[in-house]
């Protein structure tokens, strides 16, 4: 188990550029198997998720070239889809949840489509149903062996359906829209996500030839076609890591340039920030965040305490909750953090608490942050990293605390945040990597 030893209460300053779109590119790296054609990717994040699935695609079959670190070619031509039977198979898919999208493209093209029960974060239930009922629709056979812990889907054709997905689950929606792109007629998906990684997805699928309408709401059509062909895309920033920076630069009170931010797919992020306070600059597709000796929590009109609340895109994406809950321990005023989806996520308070931040843990949903406007600084402690959007949390809490703090268990930070201490250590950062 990994750990970093950081010392606190040192002010950062200077540019940072996000890295790739983490969700994103899980989703982008299983379309390409949905062509035996070459298909080129652009900006993808150098994160342990991200490697743990290019493996998988490497031992199916795929071809994979390495440009660079952040560039690769993957073509798709000749796929053992017999590997999925394999124990191996069974090992790798289940170490990460993004390998449930292999599924989708899969059954389209090859007529089946396995995967064992998905690793991921430990933050609550994560259902897998709207991928598989989706399917369901489209024509395919699911089934569960609780002995081995698979879930199979199989189909001799697939063939388009009018579906209402139970919740607008965006890894589910994007596994949907994979199978039915070769889909024999017209598919309709009505409750679909509409983040702007789902609408990445369907804008590479449409360069591949898919005949897909509605990106970017929630009804989307899809005329099936019988191929897709080979393509070239680039990844967007990844919005959490650039929300992360903006409530690192305020905790920590620096002056922080954010590189290239993709500022019109930021959606609520920008926003949310500035409800506790903190300014942030757009400057072209920079976001400039000047230095804060303070900042002060909105109320509601009537005055009431501000309340921030996860909801589906357009709403605010519930990975940065773990941020927006962390920077609030050192504004001046009260904040209710509503955490809607996942019943878990918001049990690493007590880390902070033992910080000396004010919290009230109302119940697994609901946290009531107390701010102390800087007036106490936070005291440095030992702690783990519980997931990937709490790590990073506790790794901010901890750049601004006083004193030496360890962080165990990075391997869950690293999942997600590609070279994050080489990355703060240049803003000026001190933090020490002990494998």
């Amino acid at each position: 188990m990994g750990k970093f030893i950081i010392e606190g209460g040192r002010p950062l300053s200077g540019e940072i550029v996000p890295q790739g779109a983490k969700n994103e590119a899980l989703q982008i790296l299983c379309a390409i198997l949905l062509t035996p054609e070459k298909v080129i990717l652009h900006n993808v994040p150098d994160i342990e998720d991200i490697r743990k699935l290019i493996d998988l695609l490497g031992a199916l079959g795929v071809k994979i070239h390495r440009f660079d670190k952040n560039t690769f070619s993957f073509q798709a031509d000749e796929i053992d889809i017999e590997f999925m039977n394999s124990a191996e198979f069974s090992r790798m898919g289940a170490k990460l949840r993004g390998s449930i999208m292999i599924v989708g493209p899969l059954l389209a093209r090859f007529g089946k489509g396995y995967i064992p029960r998905p690793g991921g974060d430990k933050i609550g239930r994560r259902r897998l149903d709207t991928h598989f009922v989706g399917m369901q629709k489209l024509g395919a056979q699911f089934i569960y062996d609780s002995e081995t812990g698979f879930y199979k889907v199989e189909a001799q054709k697939l063939k388009g359906s009018y579906m209402l997905l139970d919740e607008a689950s965006v890894t589910g929606t994007a596994n949907i829209i994979m199978a039915a792109v070769l889909a024999e007629g017209k598919t309709t998906i009505y409750n679909a996500a509409c983040e702007p990684y789902i609408q990445q997805l369907c804008k590479m699928l449409i360069g591949m030839g898919a005949n897909i309408s509605g990106v970017g709401s929630n009804l989307i059509s899809i005329e099936g076609v019988e191929k897709l062909k080979g393509c070239e895309h680039t990844m967007l920033p990844d919005m959490i890591e650039v929300g992360s920076f903006i409530g690192l630069a305020a905790m920590t009170g620096s002056e922080l340039t954010i590189k290239n931010v993709s500022y019109d797919n930021l959606g609520m992020i920008p926003d949310a920030f500035r409800r506790l306070g903190i300014t942030v600059e757009r400057k072209g597709d920079d976001i400039y965040i000047p230095k804060h000796n303070s900042y002060q929590i909105e109320t509601f009109i009537d005055g009431s305490i501000m309340t921030i609340a996860d909801a589906p895109w357009p709403g605010l994406t519930p990975d940065l909750l773990s941020v927006l809950l962390v920077v609030a321990t050192l504004a001046k005023g009260s904040v209710l953090i509503h955490q809607k989806m996942f019943e878990s996520r918001l049990f690493f308070v007590d880390k902070l608490i033992d910080m000396g931040a004010q919290i009230i843990l109302c119940d697994p949903h609901r946290a009531t942050v107390i701010g102390n406007n800087k007036e106490i600084k936070l005291r440095s402690t030992l702690m783990t990293s519980p997931d990937i959007r709490a790590g990073v949390a506790l790794l901010i809490a901890a750049l601004s605390a006083q004193g030496e703090s360890v962080i165990y268990n990075i391997e869950q930070i690293d999942r997600g945040y590609e070279c994050i201490d080489d990355r703060l250590n240049a803003l000026g950062a001190k933090i020490t990597r002990v494998d």
